[in-house]
C-alpha cells in the first residue's frame, strides 16, 4: 500500500540543518533546473532580460538563486524564505560571491507572500512544496506574484510507492551523507506529494493547464505559463 504523507516541519532554521544544506553540493541538479527553465523558454520563443524579475520561492542559502542571477545578469532575481537562519546564510553567500544586492535580494517573508511587490516573468521553486502543511499556500500565491506572462517552475519529491522503496532511495542517495541530511532525506519523502496529489492541489488552484510529470526515479516537475491577477490593476491605473 501507498505509504501515508507524514508532514515535516514549515521551517528548515536549525543552524545544523542550515550548515549542513549550505555545505552540500547540489550543482548538478541545481544547474539541471537552470537548463530545464532554458529549454522551456526556447519551446516558448520567449527570453528573459532586462527590466524580468525572477522570483525564487524557498531559496534556502541561496545556491538556486545565485545561479538564477548568473545566468540571467540583467535580470533582478527576488529569493524569499521563511527562515531567518537560511536568509542570513544566504545574504553571507552573496556577498562572499560579489553579487550586487540590486541585482539579487534575499527576503524573509513566511507564506503566501502577499507583502512581496513583484511583476515576476519567471518563479521557481526547489524542494519547497513538501514542506507546506497546506500546499494551496503556493499555488494560491502564484498569481499575485507573476506578471502579464510568467514561467513557472517547480521541482520537488515526490513520496515513494512503499517502505521498501522508501528504504531504497534512501540507501540508494544519501548513505553516505551527514546524519542530518540523511534523516531530512528519509523525512522529506515521507512528507513529499504523489503525481495525482499535485494535479489534485492544481485543480483546487485553477492551475490545472500546469504540466506535472515524474523525473527519474524521485522528483515531480511542475512548469507551465500563468498570468498573474494584477493585470487588472495595472490597466486600470495606467
Amino acid at each position: 500500500p501507498m505509504i501515508p504523507r507524514t508532514p515535516e516541519p514549515e521551517l528548515m532554521n536549525d543552524p545544523l540543518q542550515v550548515q549542513a544544506y549550505a555545505a552540500a553540493d547540489f550543482a548538478a541538479s541545481d544547474q539541471a533546473l537552470v537548463e530545464c527553465i532554458e529549454q522551456l523558454l526556447q519551446h516558448s520563443g520567449e527570453r528573459l532580460g532586462a527590466g524580468d524579475c525572477l522570483v525564487d520561492l524557498g531559496c534556502g542559502p541561496g545556491n538556486i538563486s545565485e545561479r538564477l542571477a548568473r545566468h540571467w545578469p540583467t535580470c533582478q532575481v527576488v529569493a524569499v524564505d521563511a527562515a531567518p537562519q537560511m536568509i542570513a546564510a544566504a545574504e553571507s553567500n552573496r556577498r562572499r560571491a560579489g553579487i550586487a544586492s540590486e541585482r539579487l535580494r534575499y527576503v524573509l517573508s513566511p507564506l503566501p507572500w502577499h507583502g512581496l511587490q513583484s511583476r515576476a516573468s519567471l518563479i521557481v521553486s526547489n524542494s519547497l512544496l513538501h514542506h507546506l502543511h497546506d500546499p494551496q499556500k503556493l499555488w494560491s500565491g502564484l498569481r499575485l506574484l507573476a506578471g502579464r506572462r510568467c514561467l513557472v517552475v517547480h521541482r520537488d519529491l515526490r513520496r515513494p510507492s512503499s517502505a521498501l522503496a522508501l528504504d531504497q532511495l534512501c540507501e540508494r542517495y544519501v548513505a553516505d551523507a551527514p546524519e542530518v541530511l540523511q534523516g531530512d532525506y528519509r523525512a522529506s519523502l515521507q512528507a513529499a506529494f504523489t503525481l495525482e496529489e499535485v494535479r489534485a492541489q492544481l485543480r483546487d488552484a485553477q492551475l490545472a493547464h500546469l504540466q506535472v510529470r515524474e523525473l527519474e526515479d524521485r522528483y515531480l516537475e511542475i512548469s507551465g505559463w500563468i498570468t498573474g491577477c494584477q493585470d487588472g490593476l495595472d490597466q486600470s491605473s495606467a
